[in-house]
């Protein structure tokens, strides 16, 4: 049985650097956001319908599941077994939090434990609280990431469901990127993200996971090229899965 405490453990001492400042980012929070837009207040429970990608060249994972869009669940432990990994989802310790009421996906991200193979199928045995479900992931032979080494930072993205993925950025915890406009068709797409100079953001370093659905039908699953365009995000990113 392995644990992906290196990288937890890493991202954790980042977080002690925590100051407020603009919206550059340094080393600090490892907890994982997605964006996503409320409706309405009040708390909805969880699906059991749960989707998941491989992200960061291997290293992290991500599993998509379906509730409030403000109460995004985080991970709490990822132990393996072979190219099984158990993970347990938790809403977090914060017992007085008010969530919307409305019903949206929503991506947590965790580190993919040390001994794992990311260039052969993984399995995920996800448990949330009374919900259970099994996400099935194909590996991807062009990894190259080694689970429980250190990131490099860079953006990535993979495919959760047909026309949806799931983009992992990094940067303050406090400020994860807002879509203002998302566009594709073939094997191209862009999103645009807000900038916003003037927004306060914490120094921490965290992984951000934005949901981006562009459509059934509408976009190439193979050899997808995906533009960042705004919020200090400025890239491509070749989408895996």
């Amino acid at each position: 049985m392995t644990s992906s405490t290196r990288l937890a453990a890493a991202l954790s001492a980042l977080a002690a650097v925590a100051l407020i400042a603009g919206c550059t980012s340094t080393p600090g929070s490892s907890a994982p956001t997605s964006s996503a837009s409320p409706d309405s207040t009040a708390s909805t429970g969880p699906s059991d319908d749960m989707e998941g990608a491989l992200l960061d060249d291997g290293r992290m994972f991500a599993v998509v599941t379906s509730g409030s869009s403000t109460c995004i669940p985080q991970v709490e432990s990822a132990t393996a077994e072979g190219q099984t990994i158990s993970v347990t989802l938790t809403d977090g310790d914060d017992a007085g939090t008010v969530c919307t009421a409305d019903y949206a996906p929503r991506a947590s991200v965790g580190a993919v434990p040390e001994g794992v193979d990311p260039t052969k199928e993984i399995t995920l045995k996800v448990t949330y609280g009374d919900v259970s479900d099994t996400v099935d992931l194909d590996g991807d032979p062009a990894f190259t990431g080694v689970p429980g080494t250190s990131t490099e930072y860079t953006p990535s993205a993979g495919w959760v469901d047909d026309g949806t993925l799931v983009l992992l950025t990094w940067g303050s915890s406090s400020c994860p990127p807002a879509v203002v406009s998302l566009d594709g068709s073939g094997a191209t797409g862009t999103v645009s993200f807000l900038t916003d100079e003037s927004k306060v953001c914490t120094m921490d370093m965290a992984p951000r996971a934005t949901l981006l659905a562009f459509g059934d039908d509408k976009v190439a699953d193979d050899g997808f090229m995906l533009t960042l365009v705004g919020g200090g995000l400025d890239g491509t990113v070749a989408v895996r899965g």
